[in-house]
């Protein structure tokens, strides 16, 4: 009976004890192959990000020289206090701008609005009239949950069919790509930041969404919300069509 016990405390010992880590191949040729192997993993892995930068190719511009355009799109980028992050403050700051500079007429702010306590749009128009923007020239996506849903939004449900793109140069080529996937003719406007943690960690991010965003265009899925169309960028094109006529 001792004897049996013990052989069972043996056994469960020998299950619980760690699992050795590989070891790495003898041979010359098996290190080889195994150098291939990590190669082609890495070159797989950076396949999606380098067809984003090919897509977008030509299509990025600064303020100054982006075509003049009617809509311009801002994406959400997180609220601190209710209020836009320094990121998505830097993108407003452009839609401002260009809206000054009569390179575009109307703002279509999207973003999350997921939760009764957070509302990126509704403080992106707060923004954006403290900075000169008119109310009425500003629609609101409230469901924006991510760059895809943001793209065929703007085109199903808003009827945008030519937009300049407003984000920062790490997301701004998978925006201008997905939005012309989703059937908007897209030019882009990446706004400068500070190389800080959080422009690195959007930087290494993108790798990794570069590959959902392939299986978006490819595949097309619907968006979290469609909703029924909504009107708010007719409208505001059509109100400046007529207080300029009554001029």
């Amino acid at each position: 009976m001792l004897d049996l016990l013990r052989r069972v405390r043996a056994g469960v010992a020998r299950r619980l004890r760690r699992p050795r880590p590989p070891r790495l191949p003898r041979t010359r040729a098996g290190r080889r192959r195994l150098v291939q192997a990590g190669a082609a993993a890495c070159v797989l892995a950076l396949l999606p990000a380098t067809w984003l930068r090919l897509a977008a190719e030509g299509r990025l511009h600064t303020t100054a020289d982006v075509p003049r355009t009617d809509v311009a799109v801002v994406f959400g980028a997180g609220l601190w206090d209710g209020e836009p992050s320094p990121y998505l403050a830097h993108r407003l700051d452009a839609a401002a701008e260009l809206y000054r500079a009569g390179r575009i007429e109307v703002v279509l702010v999207t973003g999350d609005n997921s939760r009764e306590e957070y509302d990126e749009p509704d403080a992106m128009r707060a923004y954006l009239t403290r900075h000169g923007v008119p109310d009425a020239r500003i629609v609101s996506d409230y469901a924006g949950f991510d760059t895809w849903d943001s793209c065929v939004r703007a085109k199903e449900i808003f009827g945008v069919e030519r937009a300049v793109l407003i984000s920062q140069g790490f997301h701004i080529r998978r925006a201008v790509t997905l939005c012309r996937a989703a059937g908007v003719s897209s030019y882009g406007v990446g706004v400068d930041d500070r190389h800080d943690a959080t422009w690195y960690y959007g930087g290494v991010r993108e790798i990794l969404a570069a590959g959902k965003a392939a299986l978006d265009a490819a595949f097309r899925p619907d968006p979290h919300f469609l909703g029924p169309r909504e009107t708010g960028v007719q409208r505001a094109l059509e109100g400046i069509g007529a207080r300029s006529a009554t001029r």
